[in-house]
């Protein structure tokens, strides 16, 4: 899955107005062209809502998203049992751009993706990354989130590079890009799939495996609960993160690029992953 590691995205440009005085007939122009242009800006929003009005999605007047909420920051289920984190907060904006409701559904990464290829969600937000095999089941927004796949080892390991994992046993999480590239670079003998990330870090901590190869967002969350553990400088992996629809599903897929668009335009996506990822 090509989660959510710690990205970049494309700064938004901001346009400044300068209000300034002027005489009596100039402020009646002024005022004339405001008029304008909260008519357009009327005409605009209608335009939008009438569009959305006729998205079809699996629950009316909802955007329903499936998600594995185990990788924080990107998705997380806090103490008091509520969805947080950069994917949740995109989707909730992507979903009033659109004039629906967001509701999300969380469960195993497998069974997230699948219920966007199947139609039981309208798409699927949890770090996914785009590969090719994905692309024959799946249509994809564009990207809205650059990732890395990290390696956590012990303090004490002498593994300090992607190629000193040949003949290691790598812990990843089940369905992840993790795990599809630690299986294609070193085979299916040498990685140890875990229902989430956080079971195989625990793994590794316990010594059952000798690395873990997981998006870098929650990687750092884990070393850091994890005293004893740290991230290798040198990176696995780098990806791009987008949204997962139904094969096929053009109608939804324009309307999400369209607002994926409008967000980071306006320094929204920006914003969101600056709220749970600090700059170092």
């Amino acid at each position: 899955m090509k989660k959510i590691t710690a990205l970049m995205l494309s700064s938004a440009m901001m346009l400044s107005l300068a209000a300034c005085g002027g005489s009596a007939s100039t402020d009646a122009v002024s005022s004339e062209a405001a008029s304008s242009e909260a008519v357009s800006s009327e005409a605009a929003t209608s335009e939008a809502g009438a569009e959305a009005a006729e998205l079809t999605t699996v629950n009316a007047g909802k955007l329903t998203m499936s998600t594995n909420a185990e990788f924080p920051p990107y998705e997380t289920t806090t103490d008091s049992g509520e969805l947080e984190g950069i994917d949740i907060d995109v989707a909730a904006a992507v979903a009033e751009k659109l004039g629906l409701e967001l509701q999300v559904d969380d469960m195993d990464f497998d069974a997230a993706l699948l219920a966007a290829q199947n139609g039981k969600s309208d798409m699927v937000m949890a770090g996914v990354t785009v590969t090719d095999e994905r692309l024959k089941v799946m249509d994809f927004s564009d990207t809205y989130a650059e990732g890395i796949q990290s390696i956590i080892v012990k303090e004490d390991s002498p593994i300090a590079s992607p190629d000193d994992l040949a003949d290691k046993m790598i812990g990843t999480q089940r369905g992840t890009t993790g795990y599809i590239y630690c299986s294609d670079d070193f085979g299916d003998d040498h990685v140890t799939p875990y229902d989430s990330g956080l079971t195989a870090v625990q793994a590794l901590v316990n010594g059952q495996v000798d690395a873990v190869v997981i998006d870098n967002a929650p990687a750092k969350e884990f070393v850091k609960a994890n005293p004893g553990l740290k991230i290798l400088d040198t990176a696995y992996a780098q990806e791009d993160y987008a949204i997962g629809v139904a094969k096929g599903n053009t109608e939804l897929l324009n309307a999400i690029n369209g607002a994926l668009e409008e967000l980071e335009a306006d320094g929204t996506l920006q914003a969101i992953v600056g709220k749970y990822i600090t700059a170092e």
